[in-house]
């Protein structure tokens, strides 16, 4: 695609917040050209706005966190992700909690929300970030890359030795001009054990967690009565994950994304990098002219839910 996009119409749904378990709506509003993704807080004073940059992150556990202006918004990965995968540059986002509703734990339930209230091309160009340099971000034994590549392509490698992940691929590479996020990695939903909920509700952290939105894991099986959408549901929603944190940059990436064993902290410190080294990319557009280096984002193009 060449041009910014935003939505035709407004659009509303209400969800339950993982961590705090708290009913929210949210709004999604057709915006202006060069807007970006701004949310705004529609439950405090003077309904303060926060833009959906990496530079914005404030928080990474167990999700990521923008804030602006005294405020916060967590949990925006999935609907960055989304917007990434319809190609949404401009919205405003209109949420009446602290936390982006976790619907059915995946991106999915949000890309059927862009595609109710339409997409309208705005006329003026996108602009891509393309990878110059290889870059590289260790955090502990973690690790996550961005490498030059013609495309987007993205891979992960999850590691954790336990008797349910272990039955399950732990690899995924996916070259998104062959594959389609919305089919292959979209529905691909939060996960973890059960007997770690404790530790994490004693942080006032996944209050609302439940088998409605996520996958939850005993010591030998999947709990979810309907098992997994896909083989690889947990490698593929953390690429999910990172598709959506790299987002935060406001911009696709032309260019390869690893992770091994990374999480949001080390997806925000490696956008920030990127930021920072400003000799390791560029930007670029394309016009009718360069027909064969658009058809390498022809996977951004709306498909059906």
């Amino acid at each position: 695609m060449k041009q910014q996009r935003t939505i035709q119409t407004i659009v509303s749904t209400i969800g339950i917040g993982v961590h705090t378990a708290n009913k929210v709506q949210i709004t999604l509003n057709p915006a202006p050209i060069n807007t970006g993704i701004v949310f705004i807080r529609e439950d405090l004073p003077g309904r303060p706005q926060i833009a959906a940059k990496a530079d914005n992150v404030s928080n990474t556990m167990l999700a990521t966190s923008v804030s602006e202006n005294n405020a916060t918004i967590s949990c925006v990965e999935h609907l960055m992700s989304a917007f990434w995968s319809m190609g949404i540059d401009n919205v405003i986002v209109e949420i009446d909690s602290e936390e982006v509703p976790i619907m059915d734990g995946s991106a999915a339930p949000f890309i059927y929300l862009i595609k109710t209230a339409g997409i309208e091309e705005q006329n003026v160009q996108r602009r891509y970030i393309r990878i110059k340099k290889a870059l590289r971000i260790e955090q502990e034994d973690a690790t996550a890359q961005l490498l030059p590549y013609d495309g987007f392509k993205a891979s992960y490698q999850f590691i954790y030795d336990h008797h349910v992940y272990n039955r399950f691929p732990k690899f995924a590479e996916i070259d998104f001009s062959k594959t389609s996020f919305v089919d292959e990695v979209s529905r691909a939903r939060t996960f973890g054990l059960i007997k770690e909920l404790d530790q994490a509700q004693a942080l006032n952290r996944c209050l609302g967690s439940s088998l409605e939105n996520a996958v939850a894991i005993d010591d030998y099986s999947i709990v979810n009565q309907d098992g997994l959408r896909y083989e690889d549901e947990f490698v593929k929603h953390k690429l999910l994950d990172a598709i959506g944190d790299l987002y935060l940059l406001g911009h696709t990436i032309i260019g390869e994304f690893k992770g091994y064993k990374s999480g949001h902290t080390t997806n925000n410190l490696l956008a920030r990098k990127l930021l920072a080294q400003t000799d390791a990319w560029e930007f670029v557009s394309f016009d009718e002219k360069q027909t064969p280096l658009t058809k390498t984002f022809e996977f951004l193009q709306p498909v059906a839910v």
